[in-house]
């Protein structure tokens, strides 16, 4: 009788592991079909169009002049980048960077039409979407805020040229760039003789930064920087070597200050809002030491008219 009972226990508990290994089997060939599923790859096409697509970003709106302290009706320009990253049969997938700002985007292309149209999330004031044509290597057309009351140029063109973008440590400012900060004036009182009163008189004089030729000869991309290379440079001049780094990787700036001087040249491309990770240990350091003599340099000043 006793061994009646074993022989059942035993049987049962082969029962028990048969079931569980049939059940671990069928999970695990539920699981093979699940994960091909989930792996199938949409196809990617017109691959020829991938890449960076930069340039004009220009609309109507309200300008602020720094001089008079006054918005104006105008025209805003700026410059933007257009990422196409993929495509295929349903969607186009991308970045937008303006101003500092990258936004994602999705969208659409027709074939027939070579235009695409591409939403960014929706869920940031500056969003919007981009309905541009391609025709060759430039893409053209115009984009238009979602919320129209939060930007002050809700609707403006753009006029982009695909560009291959390519860190190069020589690159620098062009020689006749303009080195005045104009966004940034600063107002002081200005004493002078009325020569019919023989009085002491004072007015207030709006002047703005003004970097040296400083910024054409020192490159922190190339060369170790010293504390003697810099003891004698202007703030600005410090500002422009030192974000003439990020410029290179092609950081996109939020300061309209350093989005004016680098814009003036045909080898910046904004691409990224942040390209930290991609400095070499040198710069890394010569950033370092910039930003120590920035924190206690002094600027120059002067008077412009525009």
């Amino acid at each position: 009788m006793k061994i009646l009972k074993l022989t059942l226990i035993s049987l049962f508990t082969i029962g028990l592991v048969a079931c569980k290994k049939d059940a671990k089997t069928t999970d695990s060939s539920k699981d093979s079909l699940t994960a091909k599923k989930d792996s199938v790859v949409v196809p990617e096409i017109y691959k020829e169009y991938y890449g960076i697509y930069t340039g004009e970003f220009a609309g109507k709106g309200k300008i602020y002049d720094n001089e008079t302290d006054e918005y104006y009706d105008g025209t805003d320009y700026k410059k933007i980048s257009l990422k196409i990253n993929k495509i295929t049969k349903d969607s186009v997938y991308g970045q937008s960077i303006v101003n500092g700002n990258q936004r994602p985007f999705r969208g659409i292309f027709n074939e027939s039409t070579k235009s695409f149209v591409l939403d960014e999330p929706g869920n940031d004031k500056t969003d919007g979407r981009f309905e541009v044509k391609l025709t060759q290597d430039s893409l053209t057309g115009n984009w238009n805020a979602f919320n129209k009351s939060a930007v002050k140029a809700p609707s403006k063109s753009l006029k982009l040229i695909k560009k291959t973008f390519a860190y190069n440590p020589n690159f620098m400012l062009d020689e006749n760039s303009d080195l005045i900060d104009w966004e940034n004036p600063k107002k002081f009182v200005e004493k002078y003789i009325d020569e019919e009163t023989g009085k002491s008189e004072s007015y207030t004089a709006s002047k703005n930064r003004i970097a040296s030729d400083a910024v054409f000869k020192l490159n922190a991309s190339k060369q170790k920087l010293t504390e003697k290379d810099l003891k004698n440079l202007r703030k600005l001049d410090m500002e422009i070597i030192k974000n003439s780094v990020f410029a290179r990787h092609g950081y996109s700036f939020k300061k309209a200050t350093y989005r004016n001087f680098f814009e003036q040249t045909d080898w910046y491309i904004p691409v990224s809002n942040n390209v930290d990770n991609d400095l070499s240990p040198m710069e890394k350091e010569n950033v370092a030491l910039l930003n120590r003599f920035i924190k206690y340099a002094e600027d120059k000043y002067d008077s412009f008219g525009r």
